[in-house]
């Protein structure tokens, strides 16, 4: 669930986005030509995260030009915003399925992973960071996360803090992520180490908010290599807007259980939970959940079973409170106030 691709690229020029997108990112071509050959691929499905699908036209013509005019080449446009987010329909229809973005969260002899691995240097912008850090003889234990795309430079940013005298703590948090030191924006295992500060290197905002918001214990440092920024993660306001959020729907008479259809996100259990405790809760499926889908349900609030950031990031949008599935609970006088937590999925599908 690593949606920070559109954030990335908002407010930048169109022209400066095709020159950013050819600058950092390794497509992989060989590598896919090489599996269409092998396999003897007739159909090939091509998926994108949302801030890169302006690339799709141009990344068919470079296949095109390599493969026999009878392969056909198909651009998923289904939102997409993990690797819990599979196009299935045309995976179905595809020989071989090509999912640009993301790391694997489940393997198949028919889809390539292409993690597009970012070219930006992050050293300097660690060594930026690390006034925000306590230093070593004072604070010598420091965790280390980062996103898919600065995954290729893991190694070198556990060095590079090694050298400047501190313990660099790491793991890989589950089976959902694939990389020690990985973090999504459903899933921060691999920030529960012991260490009460945490650097984090990458893009977006919502992965080091998610960070603040599951670890309070913990300081996390932002270094920023795509837009060389610094800073720190604070949840505050965040969680200001989530217990408003909650306080809001108090008062629901009549609840929405929304049921993801997309094939990572889908979480039955919590749906079932629900209804079986409340008689005026309905299930509502939907593969995207957006606010106009939900304009002719009546109902007084929604309990987000999906993707985290449905609530989190879009929440506001929304006509009627949208919670977690933990939110629920605690507007229904379940669970104390004090709990509130960010939602994570664990586990693959």
């Amino acid at each position: 669930m690593e949606r920070e691709w559109e954030s990335d690229m908002e407010g930048q020029p169109e022209s400066m986005m095709e020159l950013t997108y050819e600058r950092e990112w390794d497509y992989e071509l060989d590598q896919i030509l090489e599996a269409i050959k092998e396999k003897g691929a007739k159909t090939i499905g091509l998926q994108f995260p949302e801030g890169l699908k302006r690339r799709g036209p141009a990344i068919v013509n470079d296949l095109k030009e390599k493969l026999p005019k009878k392969v056909v080449v198909a651009i998923s446009g289904q939102p997409c915003y993990g690797a819990c987010d599979l196009d299935m329909h045309l995976l179905k229809r595809s020989d071989l399925f090509v999912h640009f973005g993301h790391s694997p969260m489940k393997t198949s002899e028919k889809i390539i992973y292409v993690p597009l691995y970012s070219n930006v240097e992050v050293v300097p912008i660690m060594k930026l960071a690390l006034k925000e850090l306590e230093i070593p003889n004072s604070n010598p234990d420091v965790g280390l996360v980062t996103t898919t795309q600065h995954q290729n430079r893991f190694e070198e940013m556990k060095k590079f803090l090694e050298d400047e005298g501190y313990t660099v703590h790491t793991r890989r948090g589950d089976e959902r992520l694939t990389h020690e030191g990985q973090v999504l924006g459903c899933n921060y295992a691999s920030a529960d180490v012991d260490a009460s500060q945490i650097m984090y290197v990458g893009g977006g905002k919502f992965h080091p908010l998610g960070l603040a918001m599951m670890h309070r214990d913990k300081r996390v440092v932002i270094a920023d290599p795509v837009n060389n920024l610094v800073s720190i993660a604070d949840a505050d306001k965040f969680i200001k807007q989530r217990y408003a959020a909650i306080h809001k729907a108090m008062g629901a008479k009549t609840w929405g259980i929304i049921y993801c259809t997309k094939i990572g996100q889908g979480r039955w259990e919590l749906a079932e939970e629900i209804i079986e405790d409340n008689e005026n809760a309905y299930v509502i499926t939907l593969d995207e959940i957006t606010p106009d889908r939900l304009l002719n349900f009546k109902l007084d609030a929604f309990v987000n079973t999906g993707c985290p950031r449905i609530s989190t990031d879009d929440g506001p949008r929304f006509k009627k409170p949208m919670l977690t599935p933990q939110e629920y609970w605690i507007a229904t006088g379940r669970d104390p106030l004090e709990s509130l937590a960010f939602d994570t999925f664990h586990g693959t599908w």
